[in-house]
């Protein structure tokens, strides 16, 4: 969830159960649960997938923890790779191994490309208008196809190449004048990175940044609470008979303010390229570069898409792609910093590549990069340990299907524990240490063929942005370890670095990343 489920969930349900509208009935509730609960397990003639013991209207919601895809990759350790839950009235299949995947989102795809439905998303994503939430059919096959053809194509993202080198030359500024202010202390990276993968694909998306300013510190917050309540926990989804808790506790009405100020943000995103407000202050040649508005309205205006295209539906993708590609951009970027400061010989190893493929040039061009092979192996095994998104993005059954020998049914949902795949170690050698050399010899890689590593998901569901989001980490990282040496700040050693992860449905660092950055 994009929020401690766990947490949430105890916080909520505690304020519930001393309201004394509820508080009375209490007993005979639970009372009538408990013999329902008793009678559909005892009854059921399927052979469904193993379970850990549940409790009665809860299910197995108290087994999540506080990083449920540590939780769950614990419980499938004891119940096997493909593992029953109930979360609340949800049926809920984990999927924790690499065949077992396989079978949901290769051998049979077509049964599992809807997504689960909540109020919340509902109202946050226009009316699963986004390509990401969208319902498997025409509109959703005519959305994907504009995103990855049209707007995250290879062609495009080599286009806006100039938007990677100027953020990546501003993000350089900033540390060298960080490192200047403050050489012991060090820089906050992980703040840097996030204000640079979002000036990135702002500029990409909108034609301009919108990081600076009231204007700036506005978007911020707002892209901060959209994404701390969007597929978070609400009763209506997992317990639909207190989803009037939503209502006084004032979670609707927050998602009502958050969803109307966003799309008004969109709106006038829309309306600075209709007016042509936005290109007026600027060159010919930036007039000429076309920004994924531009596109989007100009498919709309040409008809180019098979089905026409509503306002709706560019906003919608407008957000899809600034919401995706941000958050999970940044956090990769932090975690290869994290354990290449954590591993001082790979980063060794990883600056002696660098610069000595660059040698005395002081730009790093794509032929530059596509001969990095250690630097893709870097990034492979950080995505292998800290998949942006461990749950990946949950997937409905949409028929009953029989995977592996187990009855699934349809309406259940599907979590597929990338987390845990990418450690499992029948899979992976020393699964839980950090050796990029084991892909250096490997042609396993994170698009989607191979099931070792599905940090972006697969099939006809999986990320469509994975080439945009590449090309900024790749270029980052390298230009990171040709101009600067690093060191942690005080003189701590890498032994010394706090690995914890923050809660939530993207997992980042839960303290900033600090580093000591010495120029070269």
């Amino acid at each position: 969830m994009k929020s401690d489920f766990s947490q949430i969930f105890e916080q909520q349900i505690s304020s519930f159960l001393l309201h004394p509208v509820f508080f009375a009935p209490l007993p005979l509730l639970f009372i009538l649960f408990f013999i329902k609960w008793q009678f559909t397990t005892k009854t059921s003639s399927k052979n469904l997938p193993p379970s850990p013991r549940k409790l009665p209207v809860l299910g197995h919601m108290h087994l999540l923890g506080t990083h449920p895809h540590r939780s769950l990759q614990k419980l499938a350790q004891k119940h096997g790779p493909m593992m029953m839950l109930q979360l609340g009235s949800v049926k809920t299949l984990v999927v924790s191994s690499a065949e077992a995947a396989q079978e949901i989102m290769k051998t049979h795809d077509l049964n599992f490309l809807n997504r689960p439905e909540s109020e919340i998303n509902r109202k946050l994503l226009y009316d699963f208008k986004n390509v990401s939430v969208a319902p498997y059919g025409e509109y959703w096959r005519q959305m994907k196809s504009i995103s990855v053809l049209q707007l995250l194509s290879n062609t495009r993202v080599q286009s806006i190449r100039y938007i990677r080198e100027e953020e990546t030359d501003l993000l350089l500024t900033k540390i060298r004048g960080g490192s200047v202010a403050a050489p012991s202390s060090g820089v906050n990276l992980s703040e840097m990175f996030m204000a640079l993968t979002s000036d990135v694909v702002s500029r990409a998306a909108f034609g301009r940044k919108y990081s600076e300013g009231v204007s700036g510190r506005k978007f911020r917050k707002l892209m901060s609470e959209f994404v701390s309540v969007l597929g978070g926990f609400d009763f209506g989804t997992f317990l639909p008979w207190l989803g009037w808790v939503d209502r006084v506790n004032g979670l609707t009405a927050r998602v009502e303010r958050i969803a109307k100020e966003m799309d008004e943000f969109l709106e006038g995103v829309i309306e600075e390229h209709l007016n042509g407000d936005r290109k007026n202050n600027e060159s010919s040649e930036q007039k000429s570069r076309e920004d994924f508005a531009d596109v989007l309205l100009g498919i709309r205006n040409n008809n180019v898409a098979g089905i026409p295209i509503d306002r709706d539906s560019i906003k919608a993708l407008l957000l899809d792609i600034f919401s995706g590609g941000t958050d999970t951009t940044y956090t990769v970027l932090e975690w290869a910093m994290t354990e290449l400061l954590k591993h001082p010989k790979a980063m060794k190893d990883l600056q002696t590549e660098v610069r000595g493929i660059v040698s005395d040039r002081l730009e790093i061009d794509d032929d530059d990069l596509e001969k990095m092979k250690y630097l893709k192996a870097v990034i492979k095994e950080t995505l292998r340990l800290h998949p942006p998104i461990p749950l990946l993005v949950p997937r409905n059954a949409s028929n009953d299907a029989k995977i592996m020998d187990y009855d699934i049914s349809a309406g259940t949902m599907i979590i597929t524990n990338a987390f845990a795949i990418g450690r499992d170690p029948s899979l992976w050698e020393e699964p839980d240490e950090f050796k990029p050399e084991r892909f250096l010899s490997s042609c396993i890689d994170f698009t989607g063929h191979d099931f070792h590593l599905i940090p972006f998901g697969a099939g006809r569901r999986g990320c469509p942005g994975i080439s945009f989001a590449m090309a900024t980490n790749e270029h980052v990282l390298a230009n990171l370890l040709l101009k600067f040496d690093w060191d942690l700040p005080d003189g701590a050693k890498g032994s010394d670095l706090d690995m914890t992860e923050c809660t939530g449905l993207t997992i980042h660092r839960k303290i900033p990343l600090l580093a000591v950055a010495t120029p070269v």
